[in-house]
């Protein structure tokens, strides 16, 4: 895939990525506003229905107590005086009767004691209004009810007394101090009943303040909240300058709100959780495979500048062996044969690291194990490779300090795996390669050190050395040969021996080895 469709797939990815996330967080956001405007609401429509009932109730009382001072005639100073009578005649020739028809109002002017309402004042006046009327039929034109006067109906006398009665109410009640128009008590039963159909079961606190000050109507824990106060008019009068709030706060507010959405929340955190997972993981195989196809091209090229340098040996070898005047000298054949042979085990032996690797993934690789001694399989180890140290004028020094070396292990795949790490030594070894191995006791384990003196690598390298097809870039050095196949299989045999090989570097300074086993009785 070429990098810059590549870019392009993941920018793609991440700007959909990026909405998903804004469009959730934008419903949810959404749906939390809706929720508190519902939840703010009913709480209005509850307290608007507890501030009605409890004006309902008081002018209620209030006509009540009026009604009965005057049926009772707990009256002073009454002045009755009628204001106007009003007479209708009006003759039906079908019938030959004559309809009359009267109505008097009358006022009545009351002086109470205002004590019993307890506003503050010695006596307050009022007014009574009564609409009296009647109607009588005559059978004649006589009108003066004399011979021919029948009463036909009487009308009942009706009082038009709510005016009265809500008149005294605005001009008196307003005057009364809050404490004794409502109590805590009843306000908390009508709004606990209010509240809960509409399924808002939470504490709440509440209280009246009046411009803006507390009275005495509030339960305990009530504090003003700023926004989160919910508050209506209670006992408003045009004359009150007292201007009441029932206000109300509920402690537990967002929680109960949240609680409606919970189920909500959760499903769309996880959905959207899983698909950031989900679109890391895709992101993190891209990358991977990229990685992986870089470093597959890079093995091939290794692989087959391997295998093309001991190819084209065989081939001059032969061509060699060929021709007259060598085929005759038994020396140079010989030669010339065992440099065929030597490149033949070399091609060998790449092509195993491949298959070794591969078996191993597989877990088909069978790796029996024996009681050995690891100093033999150091001592042998160092064999395979001293005559190449020593040809490039370097040397292999041996500091085997552990006095317990007795680890179950492959005797062939173990001194395989320290072969590859001295090897590696040796590569990355610019000048002479100077190469020193110890080890020693460590509780139950044994400690192999391989250091030297070499080219050392990078912190990212130290990380990634392990990893197969893994090969740090060399700069100059363009004589490092191999497909890094070698240190990956080292790790996965040390695993597989319950073991743990680790490395520590500095550049232009060297490596070392750590190889850690545990040790049997």
């Amino acid at each position: 895939m070429r990098k810059k469709i590549f870019l392009v797939l993941i920018i793609l990815m991440s700007l959909s990525l990026g909405g998903i996330i804004f469009v959730q967080s934008y419903y949810i956001s959404n749906s939390v506003k809706n929720e508190e405007d519902q939840f703010k609401f009913n709480v209005k429509k509850a307290l608007r229905f507890v501030t009605n009932k409890i004006e309902k109730e008081e002018y209620k009382d209030h006509i009540l107590k009026l009604r009965r001072l005057i049926d009772k005639g707990e009256l002073v100073n009454i002045d009755t005086t009628s204001i106007s009578n009003l007479y209708i005649k009006q003759y039906d020739e079908s019938t030959n009767e004559t309809l009359v028809y009267r109505n008097g109002i009358l006022e009545e002017n009351y002086k109470l004691s205002s004590s019993l309402f307890d506003i503050g004042l010695d006596s307050t006046s009022i007014k009574r209004i009564i609409n009296e009327n009647e109607t009588k039929v005559y059978k004649s034109n006589n009108i003066d009810g004399k011979e021919n006067v029948e009463v036909i109906q009487f009308g009942d006398i009706s009082r038009t007394a709510d005016l009265v009665y809500e008149t005294h109410y605005n001009n008196t009640a307003y005057r009364r101090p809050i404490h004794k128009r409502v109590s805590v008590e009843q306000i908390n039963k009508l709004l606990k009943l209010r509240l809960m159909q509409d399924d808002i079961d939470i504490d709440y606190e509440f209280a009246i303040y009046s411009n803006g000050l507390a009275t005495k109507i509030q339960t305990e824990n009530f504090e003003l909240q700023g926004l989160e106060t919910i508050g209506i008019p209670i006992f408003y009068n045009e004359k009150d300058t007292n201007n009441y709030k029932l206000l109300i706060n509920f402690p537990e507010q967002q929680k109960f709100i949240f609680s409606t959405l919970i189920g909500m929340i959760l499903l769309s955190v996880v959905f959207t959780l899983i698909i950031i997972l989900t679109y890391g993981g895709a992101i993190f195989q891209l990358v991977k495979q990229r990685q992986i196809s870089e470093i597959k091209t890079d093995f091939i090229n290794n692989m087959t500048h391997e295998f093309k340098t001991p190819i084209a040996t065989i081939n001059l070898a032969l061509d060699s062996i060929r021709n007259p005047k060598i085929i005759n000298d038994q020396e140079k054949v010989l030669r010339y044969l065992t440099m065929i042979r030597e490149e033949n085990k070399r091609m060998h032996a790449q092509v195993e690291n491949v298959l070794r690797i591969s078996k191993l993934e597989k877990n088909e690789l069978n790796i029996s194990k024996d009681r050995v001694q690891l100093h033999d399989l150091i001592e042998d180890a160092i064999s395979h490779i001293e005559l190449i140290v020593e040809d490039r004028g370097g040397f292999i020094e041996t500091d085997l300090k552990a006095i317990k070396s007795s680890v179950l292990a492959n005797e062939t795949h173990f001194t395989n795996v320290l072969v590859n790490v001295l090897d590696n030594a040796v590569k990355y070894s610019p000048e002479a390669p100077k190469i020193h191995v110890e080890t020693e006791n460590v509780g139950n384990n044994i400690i192999v050190k391989i250091k030297d003196h070499g080219s050392g690598m990078s912190k990212v390298a130290q990380k990634r050395v392990f990893e197969k097809f893994y090969r740090e870039h060399t700069g100059n050095i363009h004589n490092v040969k191999g497909h890094g196949l070698g240190l990956a299989y080292v790790k996965r045999i040390v695993e597989d021996h319950e073991g743990h090989i680790s490395v520590e570097s500095e550049k232009e300074k060297g490596s070392t080895f750590i190889i850690k086993l545990p040790l049997i009785s």
